[in-house]
């Protein structure tokens, strides 16, 4: 266990004065009471504030909503998981037996729970220079590959922003059908645009994933 540890110690720069934060944040509640969640719900805040400054510097130009924008691609479980799993962070995780079995250590809400929890026992050892420090080495690669603000709305919105452009109406959607089991349900929605011939459909595992996909093929034809 301290060789895995000193590992993960290296992968992260940084060694605690309290061991036990460590092996805190590494503890999922189904292991017990003494779990990361505490340190998870810090650890958000933290990693919020300095994403934010780091996009701040590093977008002079770009207003709130679009800085909104892009915080909101890099601080959510799909990306904190996938750092997490190039850190080969479930290695470390201390899970259940449940959970061990079912393959918890993979899971990617586990996993970036595990790493917002880690950045918040950072924190409390170390304090906030160490934890933005930690940040910065994490998110910085990722900052300087983000696309521009506008490719990072949603279907929906960036059709609904083309279609006003030209003065055409907003879009319609409707559910076509659902098909499926109740836990395993797929919807196929239709997106129209009032008085032209713009339609198109999408299907999806809810009704607001089975829209987006209807939008961007809509968004397709529009633009062709």
């Amino acid at each position: 266990m301290r060789l895995s540890l000193d590992r993960l110690l290296e992968t992260l720069g940084y060694h605690f004065r309290d061991q036990s934060l460590l092996e805190a944040a590494l503890t999922h509640r189904s292991l017990g009471r003494n779990n990361n969640e505490r340190l998870e719900f810090l650890g958000d805040a933290v990693l919020g504030l300095c994403v934010s400054e780091l996009l701040y510097r590093a977008f002079p130009q770009v207003e709130e909503g679009d800085l909104s924008r892009l915080r909101a691609s890099l601080v959510n479980q799909e990306t904190l998981a996938e750092i997490a799993a190039e850190m080969d962070l479930g290695t470390y995780l201390r899970l259940g037996g449940g959970e061990l079995k079912s393959g918890g250590f993979r899971r990617a809400s586990i996993l970036s729970d595990g790493l917002e929890a880690i950045l918040g026992a950072v924190y409390l050892d170390g304090g906030f220079s160490p934890a933005r420090d930690l940040i910065r080495q994490l998110y910085q690669e990722r900052v300087r590959r983000l696309p521009p603000p506008e490719q990072l709305k949603d279907p929906k919105t960036r059709l609904q922003e083309c279609l006003q452009g030209r003065g055409l109406s907003l879009p319609v959607y409707a559910v076509e059908s659902i098909s499926g089991k109740e836990h395993a349900q797929v919807f196929e929605v239709s997106c129209v645009v009032p008085d032209t011939n713009f339609q198109s459909r999408g299907r999806g595992g809810s009704r607001r994933k089975a829209e987006q996909a209807a939008a961007a093929a809509l968004l397709e034809k529009v633009n062709e």
